[in-house]
């Protein structure tokens, strides 16, 4: 199935701009005089893309025990020590991104194209997967790429998921100073399960830490992540409340956080809540700015800020890890150990460390400076990178115009009616489902009611699609969505499955 985008009415579409990139062969997006150029030895590019790392994989991992806890109230966590004392393991924070980073090295490109990484979820990527994710994942199973799997007219969590901060972080970091690159390759991937506000929080985050290999203060990066948001972004008022609450109570997080949870819980502190952009992404800019740069302060007060508080420590961990650099997170003597085991994705290699990990990103990270026209000087022993310094923008705009579904109907009537004349089982059920959420099952029936008839029984047949709609989709989104499957006449499935053992 070819992929579509219903950003037609955009100067430059998710879709326009990966045809571009990959004609050209370059992720080159602006042009810089001399003086934008900036330099870093290589040592110092390396320490600190593994500190970014590690600050991930600690605030992930260290935070899983808090995860969803506090909802509520607020954590009592004190005294926090980070430790990986068994070492890191694959949760769906670094796992997803270290599918696409071996995947970019074996194919030595990093856009992966739309067919491409439906192939690799097929392949990798099919259990301990949730929400948007989850959803994504049995949208391919009907046929469907990137970045439709991403669309809230299809996926009901695509709108608010917070997929757009945690499987974001790896990409700001082989882009050191270039957030304009950092977030086209972030939303090359991200937008296999989100879109709108959620895809700005993935401009948000990677400019944050793309910049961060050349400033440490958080407040600045702040402002560079806010220059990379379409000005219309919700996300741009949470970031002001935070930022207001925290200069109002500088010394009383826990007040910041009443008045986060107050302003920002608007569905009754249901999975809406606890798993959307609104309340993850206050808690991880209060995180950053009540912890100044303090890397255990930061994670501690992540955790304790609660909701999805293993995703917003590991964002806010990324950010903190590059000003730290590797090398002085194990000055700290912090029980570290070098492992990084691989529980959760199929076809991928069982003896990776959190050092070959980071080796992985430094080699792409070489590879973007390259084809952004930058370069790495090896002079003698002593090696530096020269980066083309990019300025953040928004490359990702919010849509204007009609909405979505609009768009999508008017760019998907052919291939809806080819396959419900298709004589395929898959092909028939992908034309159902289209239909029938774009709101055009009526339309079909009248027009090819005998096709129509056997393209709503083979969506029947496809149980998994239907599982995570009834059963795994407590979410606003997804009402409407079952309401018209329902109308169709599709019966859903009696009782709840898991769609991963």
């Amino acid at each position: 199935m070819r992929s579509a985008s219903p950003y037609l009415r955009r100067s430059v579409s998710m879709v326009t701009l990966f045809v571009a990139v990959m004609s050209s062969g370059s992720l080159m997006t602006s042009t810089a005089a001399a003086d934008d150029v900036q330099q870093i030895s290589m040592e110092d590019l390396r320490d600190r893309i593994r500190g970014g790392l590690l600050g991930q994989m600690l605030g992930n991992l260290n935070g899983i025990p808090h995860e969803f806890r506090y909802n509520e109230q607020p954590g009592n966590v004190e005294g926090y020590v980070p430790s990986l004392p068994e070492g890191a393991w694959t949760d769906d924070d670094t796992d997803f991104e270290w599918v696409y980073i071996l995947e970019m090295q074996r194919r030595n490109r990093i856009l992966l194209e739309p067919s491409e990484l439906a192939e690799l979820w097929k392949a990798r990527i099919n259990r301990r997967i949730w929400c948007s994710n989850l959803y994504a994942r049995q949208l391919m199973d009907l046929g469907l790429e990137p970045p439709l799997t991403g669309q809230g007219a299809l996926n009901p969590w695509a709108e608010f998921n917070i997929s757009g901060q945690f499987l974001c972080e790896t990409f700001g970091l082989i882009a050191p100073g270039m957030p304009q690159t950092a977030s086209r390759i972030g939303l090359n991937y991200t937008t296999i399960a989100i879109d709108l506000e959620p895809a700005q929080t993935t401009q948000l985050f990677t400019t944050m830490i793309a910049n961060a290999f050349f400033e440490n203060d958080i407040n600045t990066l702040l402002d560079a992540g806010l220059e990379s948001l379409d000005e219309k972004s919700e996300i741009r008022q949470i970031v002001a409340d935070v930022r207001q609450w925290q200069q109002e109570h500088p010394d009383d997080w826990r007040k910041t956080r009443q008045l986060i949870k107050e302003k920002y819980t608007r569905h009754g502190d249901t999975m809406r809540d606890r798993n959307g952009y609104e309340l993850n992404t206050a808690a991880t800019i209060a995180a950053l700015l009540y912890g100044d740069g303090d890397l255990p302060l930061t994670l501690q007060l992540a955790f304790n800020m609660g909701w999805d508080c293993d995703n917003s420590a590991a964002t806010a961990g990324t950010i903190v890890g590059v000003t730290w650099g590797y090398r002085r997170m194990l000055a700290e003597g912090w029980q570290i150990v070098d492992r990084y085991r691989n529980t959760s994705r199929d076809n991928m290699p069982n003896d990776e460390t959190i050092t070959s990990f980071a080796d992985r990103l430094i080699d792409l990270a070489e590879m973007v400076i390259s084809e952004n026209g930058g370069k790495i000087v090896r002079d003698g022993a002593r090696q530096r990178a020269e980066i083309v310094r990019e300025m953040p923008t928004c490359v990702h705009p919010l849509t204007d115009g009609e909405g979505p579904s609009v768009v999508l109907q008017a760019e998907l009537n052919e291939e809806i009616e080819a396959g419900i004349r298709s004589s395929e089982e898959v092909p028939r059920a992908r034309a159902a489902y289209l239909a029938t959420c774009l709101g055009m099952a009526e339309q079909m029936a009248a027009t090819h009611p005998d096709e129509w008839k056997q393209a709503v029984e083979a969506l029947q047949n496809q149980p998994n699609i239907l599982q995570v709609l009834f059963h795994h989709s407590d979410v606003p989104g997804a009402v409407e969505i079952r309401n018209r499957i329902r109308q169709t006449g599709i019966q859903p499935p009696t009782e709840r499955k898991p769609l991963w053992e």
